[in-house]
């Protein structure tokens, strides 16, 4: 999946998941339909979520008018690896790296000093991670930073839309780390290919001009000991270029004040040295990281585990889901019913099959009705200001975990609870405690819901991790 459908594929999911008022269960059902005749049963995960993605937007843009605007904004601009490229240059070229003096010092020439930082930048690059993708190092890091806060900036705020496009963003940030890190290392690795590339430039305009000399001058070391230390230093260079260094004679006629000699076949040294340790790797980490960018733009991958997909995926499919509820001490009312068989069809497609069970009296917890393991998804329903006991509500746990093929889920309705005590009363959280506490003990997840309320997402994904949790027992 590209970037763009990718984004596509997000930004609809965060409409979906965020309890977006006008987007309703019906408009869900019609952009699976419309995805489906469009890609087919048999097409790829991926083409039938982007071709879903592309029908619900174009029905949500008329609804929410900032979404052209995001969808019009361009991720990524080729203009910038030019940019960084003319940059580089225009540095290298401008920075006097031989000095006014026009006498080079062969032990400390700045050229060293670009040579330095990106020995040490190969360094961190292969000791960070080594048998992964390198790990972002300092500047890269900052930079990224600031890309992910630029476009979190960029992204459309409308106020009653804003748990929406926040939602969105952070999904979208995660998704495209990888995607990101890779272009800024790019460009990261073409513009100091660049400035070395400028300093080149200089040195060699410079020399055309005025007549620099070469020599050297240290406190602590003796002609000898430089002979050693440049062999050392240029041996790339002098193997390459198959030059050999003056003798240690000739390099002591160097030493400062000495007039010196011409600089220009040091400089044919020090610019190879360049090419070799600099201008080239770059150029090599920057193909390298441009390839891996273009790979990531053209297969974004999503996490198609989550179960917002894989309902989605089960759509596709054609299957459908059992499910079967054992309401234990009070029989829901019909409003109750039909926000559970909302919130499961929103979680689990629209092929959901629900069966609720008789009512499971206090007592009889040891043997509820209907419990053939056949593979269906398992509710125990409870109220919030019921108190969870283990000789109670933990047998019926216990039992249903005992014939099912999945382990149960304990959803627990809070509706009564909130009006007869209010949503911010403490013993709210107590009770929640409470029904932790005995869903840890019998091994299941738990979920809070309000069934009288006209706002199931806050649920939605809590139920989708705990039936994926549940399945996974």
């Amino acid at each position: 999946m590209n970037e763009r459908a990718a984004s596509d594929v997000l930004l609809l999911r965060a409409f979906e998941t965020t309890g977006f008022s006008r987007w309703s269960d019906e408009d869900r059902a019609w952009a699976s339909r419309s995805a489906l005749q469009a890609v087919g049963t048999d097409a790829p995960p991926e083409a039938f979520l982007a071709a879903r993605a592309q029908a619900g937007l174009r029905r949500l843009e008329p609804l929410d008018p900032l979404l052209p605007r995001w969808r019009a904004l361009r991720p990524w601009r080729s203009e910038w690896w030019w940019l960084a490229g003319v940059l580089g240059l225009a540095f290298g070229l401008l920075v006097d790296q031989i000095g006014g003096s026009q006498r080079i010092n062969l032990l400390a020439p700045p050229v060293w000093a670009l040579i330095a930082w990106n020995l040490v930048v190969y360094a961190a690059l292969l000791l960070g991670r080594p048998f992964r993708a390198p790990s972002p190092g300092l500047l890269r890091g900052a930079l990224a930073a600031a890309w992910r806060r630029w476009r979190v900036r960029a992204l459309p705020q409308d106020g009653a839309g804003d748990s929406t496009w926040s939602h969105f963003a952070s999904d979208w940030v995660a998704c495209c780390q990888p995607l990101t890190g890779a272009r800024l290392a790019s460009v990261l690795h073409l513009g100091a290919a660049a400035i070395a590339l400028g300093l080149l430039a200089g040195l060699y305009l410079r020399g055309l001009v005025l007549d620099y000399r070469v020599g050297w001058e240290s406190t602590f070391l003796d002609a000898g000991s430089v002979h050693a230390l440049l062999s050392a230093l240029l041996a790339p260079a002098l193997a390459l270029s198959g030059q050999t260094l003056p003798d240690v004679a000739a390099l002591q006629a160097l030493r400062v004040p000495q007039p010196g000699a011409s600089a220009a076949p040091w400089i044919h040294l020090y610019a190879l040295q360049l090419l070799l340790l600099v201008v080239l790797p770059r150029l090599l980490l920057a193909l390298w990281a441009g390839w891996r960018a273009r790979s990531l733009q053209a297969n974004l991958p999503l996490p198609l585990g989550e179960p917002y997909f894989q309902r989605l995926l089960r759509q596709q499919r054609g299957g459908s889901a059992l499910v079967r509820v054992w309401p234990h001490a009070r029989t829901p009312d019909a409003a109750a019913l039909a926000a559970l068989r909302a919130l499961l069809g929103r979680v689990l497609g629209d092929g959901l099959r629900l069966q609720v069970a008789p009512t499971v009296a206090y007592g009889s917890e040891e043997s509820p009705a209907e419990t053939a393991a056949d593979g269906a998804w398992r509710i125990a329903l409870f109220e919030l200001g019921a108190t969870p006991e283990p000789e109670s509500q933990g047998r019926l746990l216990q039992a249903l975990a005992a014939d099912g093929a999945s382990a149960p889920v304990l959803l627990v309705d809070e509706s009564a609870f909130v009006q007869r005590f209010g949503a911010s009363s403490p013993r709210r959280a107590e009770r929640r405690q409470a029904w932790q506490a005995l869903a840890a003990e019998s091994g299941c997840k738990t979920v809070f819901v309000e069934l009288h309320s006209a706002d199931l997402s806050a649920a939605e994904d809590a139920l989708a991790l705990a039936l994926q949790g549940a399945a996974a027992a």
